[in-house]
């Protein structure tokens, strides 16, 4: 049965989590399969065409698990495959960027909102077309973070060096009428306390995974694929890196929520 199909998320490797753990908190009747991509992880350093490639083959995947529509769960994916992968598959396929620019424009009072994401996602200037596809009116400032990428994925976003990081990156990011800021990397709400100290409590952070749970929900109901409560929801996660680390991460920002976890090699995997 269709409806009963689970959802897919695909990230560059552990930042979708925090998309899946806003979405299944959302939707606590609905199945989910994730895979991050960790071996090939960051992205946001990569060229467009690698960004498409590697995004395509965990689509491949996530539709030889059966899933009834995908979420791409990281924002330089969104950024350059989103309409390609669309073409190709005939499930639902939505982003990230997309509900968080929306979000963000309906938040801010003053028109002028910060971005921060990675350098692929800064240079291909989605985000601002987002944005100015809500409100012509907005001006958008960006700034490139890879640094923050890497500090999630080392499992080392609680540290003193982690904060040092974000306050010296962020040091002369604010400006006198920005109100609202854009994480426009799903790994960069791990890091959100410490942005939010460096900032000043005066600025209103945007979490774009989270505002997309909302987002997933309308397109399972315009769609009619709602699962039917008629059997146990799972919850598997795939990795293409070690596990030992991701394990990690999964269990710290899952809390109690049951999974499995297992290692998968993609095709053509470099």
């Amino acid at each position: 049965m269709i409806t009963n199909r689970p959802i897919g998320l695909l990230d560059s490797g552990v930042g979708g989590l925090t998309v899946l753990k806003a979405v299944k908190k959302r939707l606590p009747e609905e199945s989910f399969i994730y895979i991050g991509d960790t071996k090939r992880c960051p992205y946001g350093n990569r060229t467009r065409e690698e960004i498409i490639t590697y995004t395509l083959e965990m689509v491949q995947f996530l539709i030889e698990k059966n899933v009834k529509m995908i979420v791409i769960a990281c924002n330089t994916a969104t950024a350059h495959a989103l309409e390609i992968v669309r073409k190709k598959v005939s499930i639902p396929v939505m982003g990230v960027v997309k509900p968080g620019s929306k979000e963000a424009v309906g938040t801010s009072s003053s028109k002028e909102i910060g971005v921060l994401a990675t350098v692929s996602t800064v240079d291909s200037k989605f985000y601002d077309q987002s944005l100015l596809s809500e409100d012509k009116q907005v001006k958008v400032k960006s700034l490139a973070c890879p640094e923050f990428v890497d500090i999630v994925e080392d499992n080392a976003y609680e540290t003193q060096k982690a904060k040092r990081m974000v306050e010296n990156k962020l040091a002369d990011f604010k400006t006198e009428d920005m109100d609202t800021v854009i994480l426009g990397c799903t790994h960069f709400p791990l890091l959100a306390t410490f942005i939010q100290e460096t900032l000043g409590e005066s600025i209103t952070l945007i979490d774009s995974g989270a505002v997309t749970s909302n987002a997933v929900k309308k397109v399972l109901l315009d769609n009619k694929l709602e699962a039917k409560n008629n059997r146990p929801a799972y919850m598997h996660i795939f990795t293409t890196g070690p596990e030992e680390i991701f394990r990690m991460i999964v269990e710290k920002w899952l809390g109690t929520e049951a999974f499995d976890l297992k290692q998968v090699t993609l095709e053509r995997l470099k």
